[in-house]
């Protein structure tokens, strides 16, 4: 039987062990539409599991059984058992042989598991992995040109890295007029607008505090512009927004208003850095802690714009 496919690998993990002096080997393949885990003994495919990346079954701990030629019973248990963390745990003829994560049961967290199980009101799986598949070339351009302002203000300064991130920004508008593939998502005129104001921002100012400050000052204008979008309906910033999330169940009203609470608190956070920080530290902070902090709270948005009446 041909063992169905996990979609866009994301990561592929690899569990090897001996079985009774014969080489196996147990590969995950963590996709945007499931997990496939496949075992293979004295490097023949043997036997495999597949479960989907959301719904009521996504939870599952994979069983991979098959009976060897000389009549044993193997079962390997394979599973997540934390956000990034595949174990395997191996037994023959009822035996534990081998286990990946000594004294960790292969199970998945509660907290991962109510994550991934989610359903909508009619059943289906709240998750849709194809909405982050179809929109993954405008994401990787986000990370790249974030990765770029870094790259440019630690070589040359701050007004130089903001002026070619608002080059770079025009640069692809002008491009998506002559290439059919999407590389700007949902959020392209909001993201040059802003790109417009900060390279502005640093043509004005001078000064690097002042500078600094900008990620302080077009967050709160973002954030007036997410709050007041949310307010009416979430039309055009939150729906935008909600191609770059893969629930099917968001509410892009809710959204709006999320991300611009998020907003208030990173133009906050931000100031406080630079009051207190080094250039350096900023920087640093800037390019990469700003971005996993506004993750969390935006997580926490999206949990809460996933719930109530459709236009709230």
């Amino acid at each position: 039987m041909t063992s169905p496919s996990p979609g866009f690998t994301l990561w592929t993990y690899r569990r090897s062990f001996q079985l009774e002096g014969r080489p196996a080997l147990v590969v995950v393949k963590s996709g945007l539409k499931g997990m496939l885990s496949t075992l293979f003994v004295d490097g023949l495919d043997l036997a495999f599991d597949y479960t989907p990346f959301s719904g009521t079954d996504a939870a599952r701990t994979h069983v991979l059984r098959v009976t060897l030629p000389e009549g044993k019973q193997l079962e390997v248990e394979a599973g997540f058992i934390s956000w990034t963390q595949v174990a395997i745990a191996a037994r023959l003829d009822g035996e534990l042989v081998h286990e990946s994560h000594p004294g960790t049961p292969v199970k998945m967290p509660d907290h991962v598991a109510k994550m991934v199980t989610q359903t909508t009101a009619d059943g289906k799986p709240a998750a849709d992995m194809d909405k982050l598949k179809a929109n993954r070339v405008p994401i990787a351009v986000d990370v790249v040109t974030g990765l770029l302002f870094f790259v440019v203000a630690k070589m040359t300064d701050l007004q130089t890295a903001a002026l070619v991130g608002a080059g770079v920004g025009l640069a692809l508008v002008v491009a998506q007029r002559f290439i059919k593939t999407d590389i700007l998502g949902g959020m392209v005129m909001f993201g040059i607008v802003m790109l417009l104001l900060s390279a502005g921002f640093a043509w004005v100012f001078e000064d690097d505090e002042i500078i600094k400050m900008r990620s302080t000052i077009i967050g709160l204008i973002a954030a007036s512009a997410f709050l007041t979008d949310g307010l009416l309906g979430g039309r055009w910033l939150g729906q935008g927004m909600s191609r770059y999330i893969a629930y099917v169940d968001i509410r892009p009203a809710r959204l709006s208003i999320a991300v611009g609470l998020t907003g208030l608190v990173m133009a906050g956070l931000n100031w406080a850095v630079v009051r207190v920080f080094s250039t350096d530290v900023w920087l640093f902070y800037t390019t990469f802690l700003d971005t996993i902090i506004s993750m969390a709270l935006v997580l926490y948005g999206v949990q809460w714009a996933r719930r109530g009446p459709a236009r709230a």
